[in-house]
């Protein structure tokens, strides 16, 4: 089981991972942020897309915010717009955090219901699994969007969370 100290840690480590990855995605053009690079999500645009619509497609169920529109299909262009894409991504971390400071053991018991777009049926999960899933999921796509960066040649700084997030944030 997690615990509410956890998830704040990781909202924090979200939050700051994604400032180094925008961080180094701004110094290259949009031309070489849309490349096609071969990832599942194409690009690295596209890839940093996917991961803030899945945040929010979490969000939505964890916390009430505004579903977004397009299906997984369609989040790699959910946002097609550089700047809207970074303010985006901002305003989702600092809601990830503010609902993370709220948590309480409570709202990580009993089981979350949803109708899954995926799967195209009513899921139900222990919620703390999902909240660990939602997580997993930035890590996963953030990892892909590192090696598509070295390779396109930016330089993201150091990834590794013991040395990411402030002692403040790591919840002991």
């Amino acid at each position: 089981m997690i615990t509410p100290a956890w998830v704040r840690a990781m909202a924090a480590y979200n939050t700051e991972m994604n400032r180094r990855l925008y961080r180094a995605a701004e110094g290259l053009d949009d031309a070489a942020r849309q490349a096609d690079r071969g990832a599942f999500f194409r690009s690295i645009q596209g890839t940093l897309c996917h991961l803030v619509w899945g945040d929010t497609v979490w969000m939505h169920r964890f916390a009430g915010w505004e579903r977004p529109a397009p299906g997984i299909p369609g989040s790699p262009g959910w946002i097609t717009d550089w700047e809207a894409l970074k303010a985006r991504r901002a305003e989702a971390d600092a809601g990830i955090a503010a609902w993370a400071a709220r948590l309480t053991p409570a709202d990580l018991e009993g089981d979350l219901s949803w109708f899954s777009g995926a799967t195209g049926q009513e899921m139900k999960r222990p919620r703390w699994l999902l909240v660990t899933h939602m997580f997993n999921h930035q890590t996963h796509h953030r990892g892909q969007t590192h090696a598509l960066l070295t390779a396109a040649g930016a330089r993201v700084e150091d990834t590794d969370l013991p040395w990411v997030i402030a002692p403040e944030d790591w919840g002991g």
